[in-house]
């Protein structure tokens, strides 16, 4: 089958690799119909993370089912589904507490799989034509038929659930003012999760104008940061901070002049929240980082000013979505017409069009916003 093959930093080609087969009674094999480029792969793409030459990328997937295992129960040949981006067992201690992002199952030494990503196990990605589903009856969502809300259901693999995530860790309640930092696809994502959840004020916080303008169109304020410090910009138009803050940017944050400095946005977030408020952090950092701008950052060390964090009184939680613990309810939101999460796709192109797509993706171009490729 075609997959897209990383080759090293900036570089992706479209390669025939094996086709995924049924290894376990509980797998099946999906049909591609959708997959996402997602911010997350840039980070590999870039050569900002371990990831060696010939991994498979893609780990927002959806599609039908083509073959099931002997010992898969409700999941049926022809079944339209999507998969989370994290890889789940469903009987360990994690996945029956509801933490199906850290299953202790799936990736040996580690808590937490994922397809088609550097130390999430050995997994192919579904960038490709077909893919390989493990604990099948508990990773596939079910869709309804057909091709209708085709778009919105592939934001269900990760970024509508990561956005809604961020929404949960930082405990967004109706009336709440929230900021969220990053206008990338989990930041509009976040955003839109907020507005949800009854948000009265949602700040976007970013400087690349397409990006600022579509979360203006979800009813956002947005922030350019080049014209000024973003969190004085944003306590100047509440009530000394807001209520909750979001990291949808990670180690990769820069600051104005474009210097990367990894833990500026979590500083900022800190000086944007009001004392005793909360930060959601669903902006990826990593233990390892080949390309940081020192040593420290390099190890995953990041200088943040937990001084003040401690005297505001301010609390945070962090890490990957719980796919699982909402996709079902964002899925039933979009099928009854109360979410379309599919506002944030600007591109759909053939899978053979990758390597084009994810150079125009990394720079940031106008119109790229969210990349769908179709196998």
């Amino acid at each position: 089958m075609k997959a897209v093959v990383y080759k090293g930093p900036n570089e992706v080609q479209i390669e025939e690799v094996q086709d995924p087969r049924i290894e376990q009674p509980t797998d099946v094999i999906v049909r591609i119909t959708s997959t996402a480029i997602c911010g997350s792969d840039l980070h590999m793409y870039e050569g900002r993370t371990m990831a060696e030459p010939g991994i498979v990328f893609g780990h927002e997937n959806m599609g039908v089912v083509e073959e099931v295992g002997s010992g898969v129960v409700s999941v049926k040949k022809g079944d339209r589904v999507v998969m989370p981006f994290n890889i789940a067992c469903g009987f360990c201690r994690n996945c029956l507490d509801g933490k199906t992002g850290f299953c202790i199952t799936v990736n040996p030494g580690f808590a937490g799989g994922a397809y088609g990503y550097v130390g999430m196990g050995p997994y192919m990605g579904g960038q490709a034509e077909y893919l390989r589903v493990p604990f099948a009856d508990f990773n596939c969502l079910q869709l309804p038929k057909g091709d209708e809300h085709e778009d919105d259901f592939a934001m269900l693999a990760d970024i509508f659930p990561t956005g809604y995530h961020s929404t949960q860790l930082a405990g967004v309640s109706p009336g709440d003012t929230v900021a969220v930092y990053g206008a990338g696809p989990v930041g509009l994502m976040a955003a839109y999760s907020a507005v949800l959840r009854g948000a009265s004020k949602v700040f976007v916080v970013d400087r690349v104008p397409n990006r600022l303008r579509v979360a203006e169109e979800i009813g956002a304020i947005p922030i350019d940061f080049t014209k000024g410090s973003a969190p004085e910009q944003i306590v100047d138009q509440t009530d000394g901070g807001v209520d909750r803050g979001i990291d949808a940017v990670g180690y990769q944050a820069t600051v104005p002049e474009g210097e990367e400095q990894p833990a500026t946005v979590l500083n900022d977030l800190i000086e944007t929240v009001r004392p005793t408020g909360s930060l959601g952090v669903v902006g990826l950092y990593v233990p390892k980082d080949p390309g940081g701008p020192s040593e420290d950052a390099r190890n995953g060390k990041l200088v943040i000013s937990i001084g003040r964090f401690f005297e505001k009184g301010l609390r945070m939680g962090t890490g990957q979505a719980n796919v699982k613990a909402y996709n079902r309810h964002l899925r039933d939101l979009i099928i009854a017409g109360r979410a379309e999460p599919s506002f944030v796709v600007s591109q759909r192109r053939p899978l053979e069009d990758a390597p084009d797509a994810y150079v125009r993706f990394d720079r940031r171009e106008e119109g790229y916003t969210k990349v769908l490729l179709k196998p």
